[in-house]
Order: structure tokens, then sequence, then C-alpha cells
């Protein structure tokens, strides 16, 4: 393209802000479409399009509400509601859930962790309510203060038990994974389970491992899942809640993506696999130097992921959303991941000589 084209490209433009040193706009053209199952039939419904939400019942008074994009739930009992989160995007659409379902007043607040797009509506259920939550999100809560948040009132450190109307909810930290706090939420008697920002049922999730960041511990949090009991998954997004074999497949997926990432490791981050990066430019161009070796590996990771054929004789794109578009991102994430978190199979000797560890 020429640089008068390129300057004329500048900007938002429809749908897509350009700039030369930035992202190209992608074409939904080139990309895979959601499987069949990422497309529940509530979303072309007359109420979603009408109320904005869709809520569901479980199992014996545990629901599930979503937006089409972000999902919550609660648990109705004889003295009242124990809700579970407050995404803003759901907002009100929340409470107008939970009046649908009952008239008994909520009581109690769980927050599954301390980001706002999950609890950033919290303040709507009042002055009244009982919080709870981790230490560890009452901590950053309180750091990083804001109203729509209010602090925790309740907050353990590796398990408690909330209980109401006869009903409870058996909350539990495991370690750091999507973030430090993120907590699991199980209905023994429903066989409901909330791990919110881990598997996102039916898609590959949202970019860079859902953006969190403890990868190690976030792929972990796909095992520690299986360890429960459960017949249902709210995952926190994004169009249905998951099954276990759900969580088996994103388990899968990474896995997958894990061996691959070894395998760019062992090509171009050796000192002789990452030299021919730094020596094709100027000293001065060192960072030019950076992103095409960081880049190298991630595509070659994608390569792999998008021609693979899997388990079950499909391609990934076939049994995931979001494949074609969201491995390249997952894709970086692992690489960096797995050569800052784990081991760098050996390190320099006195010298300039050895050549086999991680850069």
């Amino acid at each position: 393209m020429k640089h008068s084209q390129i300057e004329e490209k500048h900007g938002k433009h429809g749908d897509f802000f350009h700039t030369k040193h930035g992202f190209e706009k992608a074409d939904w053209h080139q990309h895979a479409p959601s499987p069949q199952q990422f497309q529940p039939a509530y979303l072309s419904s007359p109420e979603f399009i009408k109320n904005g939400y869709h809520c569901e019942e479980l199992k014996d008074g545990f629901y599930w509400v979503t937006s089409g994009g972000y999902d919550a739930a609660f648990l109705v009992t004889d003295e009242g509601v124990i809700a579970i989160d407050a995404p803003p995007i759901l907002g009100e659409n929340m409470l107008a859930a939970i009046e649908a379902a009952t008239d008994k007043p909520i009581t109690k607040v769980i927050y599954s962790h301390w980001h706002s797009d999950h609890i950033g509506a919290a303040a709507m259920y009042g002055p009244d309510v009982e919080i709870i939550a981790h230490e560890i999100t009452k901590e950053l809560l309180t750091r990083f203060p804001d109203p729509l948040r209010p602090i925790p009132t309740t907050i353990f450190g590796d398990s408690y038990v909330v209980e109401l109307g006869g009903e409870k909810l058996e909350l539990s930290y495991k370690g750091a994974n999507h973030c430090p706090g993120n907590i699991f939420i199980y209905a023994p008697k429903q066989k409901a389970l909330t791990k919110i920002d881990i598997v996102s049922p039916g898609s590959c999730t949202f970019m860079h491992c859902d953006a969190s960041e403890n990868i190690s511990g976030w792929i972990e949090a796909h095992e520690q899942i299986l360890e429960f009991d459960f017949d249902f998954l709210v995952g926190g997004h994004i169009t249905r809640w998951g099954t276990r074999e759900d969580v088996r497949t994103s388990l899968e997926y990474f896995q997958d993506m894990l061996g691959f990432a070894q395998e760019a490791l062992k090509e171009f981050c050796t000192p002789v696999g990452a030299a021919v990066f730094f020596s094709t430019s100027p000293a001065d161009q060192y960072s030019v130097g950076t992103e095409n070796w960081i880049n190298s590996m991630v595509n070659y990771v994608t390569d792999k992921m998008l021609s693979k054929i899997t388990s079950n004789g499909q391609k990934w794109e076939e049994r995931l959303a979001g494949v074609t578009t969201n491995t390249k991102y997952h894709a970086y994430t692992i690489v960096e991941s797995t050569r800052t978190e784990r081991s760098h199979w050996g390190y320099q000797k006195r010298g300039t000589g050895g050549t086999n560890y991680f850069v």
C-alpha cells in the first residue's frame, strides 16, 4: 500500500480504527463460523430480543442468567436469594430475572473475583446485603476502591460455606489463575459449579486466555473444575452454560497449544535459534528482531493448531467458536507464559558456549 493510501486510511472509518503500526481489520469472510452448538435458540427468541437477558433454572432453585455475552447466577432459598456476581452488561436485568423467579429478597451476594466486568453493578443490590468474597478480593477492592463494587463484608481464605434457608454453596480457593482471589462456587445439591473466566463453554475463550494473569494456574484450573461432581457450569461467558465435556474440550485445546509452544521454543528460543532474528537488522533496531522472533513462534503454534486433526477427527475450528480469530492471541500468551513461568531447561555457562536452554 502506498504511503498516501495509508495516510488516507488512518483513524476510524466505519467499523475499524486503522493505523500503520497496529492490527489489520479482520474480514469475517476469512474466518470459520461458530459451530451450531454455540448458537442456542434463545438468542433469536422474541423474549431475549425484548428483555436483553435470558434466565434458566438449572436445577432446584439454582438459576443461570446471561446477556448473551456475560453470565451470572443466583440461588433461591426459603429465606432469601443468594446472588452470584453482577456484570454491568446484565446490570438491573439481573434484578429483573430474580424478581421473575421469586418474591424473596436478595440477602447475600458472592463475588467470584474482583474484576469490574463481572461485579461492576454490585452496588444495585443495596447497602443491606452481606457481600462474601475471598480475602484477596477485599484487599484489591480496598486498594482500588470503586463505589459500584462495594467492599466485601465477609471474607475467607481457603474455604467457606454459605448457608441460607436450608440451601448451601461451598466456596473454595485453590490459588491464582485468571486472577488472584478467583474462587470456586459449588452448589452440591444442584450439582452446579460457578467458576468464572476459565472455560467459556463452546468457545476457545476470549483472547489471551481470557486476559488471565497466571496462565499455568489458569490451565490447572481446568483440571480443578473436573474434580467437582457437577452437571452445570457457569463460566461467565458467553452464550450458554457448560458441561463436563466442554471443560474437557477446552483443556484438550490448551494442552495441544502447550505442546506446540514447547516445539516452538525448542526451534526458535535457544541462543542459536534466536540469533538469526537479531542478525538481519541493524543493532539499533533490536525491537524489530524481538517482534519477529516472538511472532514467529506464535505463527508456528497457530499454524499447528489450525491444521491439526483433533481427537474426534475434527479441526479445532469445527469444535470451538472463535478459533480462527483468537488462536493467535492464545498462542502468544501460551508461548510467553511457557517461556517465563516454566523451566528454561538450563542456563548460560561461563563464556559464550552452550545452546541447550531457552532464552
